[in-house]
């Protein structure tokens, strides 16, 4: 039997469940969903294995994707040029040390069923270094201390180190759209300390499902973010203050509330895009609200037609650097005016759909016709 795609204790999502141990088997509910970011660095990260395997002549079909463009043609190049620089300082302490692209990592014997996929390993003697290629630019990643990189070394100590005498464990990340390149250094000795005080109990602990949520910086890219419960209850703790207005708080409090808003807006965004795509893809009907057309504007819809019909009745001074708004058009020509000069040439296009109290005065929508014109607008 072909092994699994995805581990449920990945090294990926080491920094989460090392901190948040059920969150593992809680993510294991929610489908994946792959976001514009992900399938844009899935194809950085392509066209980087190309480059490099062709720079060290090996065979590699160079990968046509939608995001290839100068940018990330410039950043993988930087990204290889690192690698080679990398290969260079190895060779100092080995005639022939080896790269290895893409290369499976099993870490099993360590976190159960653990495996995970290495961009680019440097094994030589006393060295193994350790290259992960970042294409992201959201999240700034460090490489001190990094538990995806040190899993990623496991693997590869179990692979090799019988073939070389590997004393020391070097961790790059190469992250170039935030200008970052971090390399943290640890001995093996080190490493297998935190295997057995850190590691091996956290992991233990998260395979089964157990221990308790714990809420922070690692839930960015949790898949059970958005409903869990835990998380909630600490971005709630904001509702202390709900009874006091910003004059009866105190410095203390005032700064406890400024250092908690931005995991706190970002959190209610979540929260509103879940409800309004379970309403509007899947027909979930969610007590005290309804699905309405979002407000739009109206918008011309041939300004080569609007300037030459509001020439012919006359009316010349229509232009700013670019045509004059709609709004503005009609306060010049008048409401009666406008319509009959220019009423064939306005449209208003339909707005998406949205959710909102009922006590909204637009009329409700039917979850059948959201989810239609949801989908004819996004593809406009």
């Amino acid at each position: 039997m072909p092994p699994s795609k995805h581990a449920v204790l990945s090294a990926s999502g080491a920094h989460r469940w090392l901190h948040c141990n059920p969150s593992a088997r809680l993510e294991l509910e929610f489908a994946d969903r792959e976001t514009e970011a992900a399938a844009e660095g899935t194809a950085a990260h392509a066209l980087a294995e190309h480059k490099l395997k062709k720079a060290l002549k090996l065979r590699s079909r160079k990968p046509v994707s939608p995001y290839d463009c100068d940018e990330m043609d410039a950043y993988t190049d930087g990204y290889v040029e690192f690698v080679l620089e990398q290969l260079e300082e190895a060779k100092a302490l080995c005639a022939d040390p080896l790269v290895l692209i893409e290369q499976r990592l099993d870490f099993s014997c360590y976190v159960p069923d653990g495996f995970g996929t290495g961009d680019c390993l440097i094994v030589a003697d006393k060295l193994l270094h350790i290259i992960d290629f970042k294409y992201g630019q959201g999240v700034l990643v460090d490489a001190e201390e990094n538990p995806q990189m040190m899993l990623y070394a496991l693997g590869a100590l179990r692979q090799f180190d019988h073939l070389y005498d590997i004393t020391q464990v070097d961790m790059s990340i190469y992250q170039p759209r935030r200008e970052n390149v971090s390399t943290w250094t640890i001995s093996v000795e080190q490493l297998m300390e935190w295997v057995e005080h850190t590691l091996k109990t956290k992991a233990e602990m998260a395979y089964q499902g157990e221990g308790d949520y714990v809420p922070g910086p690692w839930c960015t890219f949790c898949k059970a973010a958005v409903k869990c419960r835990a998380r909630a209850e600490a971005k709630l703790q904001l509702a202390k203050y709900e009874f006091a207005m910003p004059p009866l708080l105190t410095d203390a409090e005032i700064e406890d509330i400024l250092s908690r808003l931005p995991g706190l807006t970002k959190w209610a965004g979540e929260i509103e895009a879940y409800a309004q795509d379970a309403a509007i893809h899947h027909g979930k009907v969610w007590h005290g609200f309804k699905l309405v057309e979002s407000r739009t504007n109206r918008k011309y819809t041939d300004e080569e037609a609007v300037i030459r019909a509001a020439n012919a009745a006359g009316y010349h001074d229509i232009f700013k650097k670019t045509l004059i708004p709609i709004t503005e058009m009609e306060k010049l020509m008048g409401k009666k005016a406008f319509a009959e000069v220019l009423g064939s040439l306005v449209e208003k296009p339909k707005g998406r759909p949205t959710l909102v109290p009922v006590s909204d005065r637009r009329p409700a929508i039917s979850t059948m016709d959201a989810a239609q014109e949801f989908t004819e607008i996004t593809e406009v």
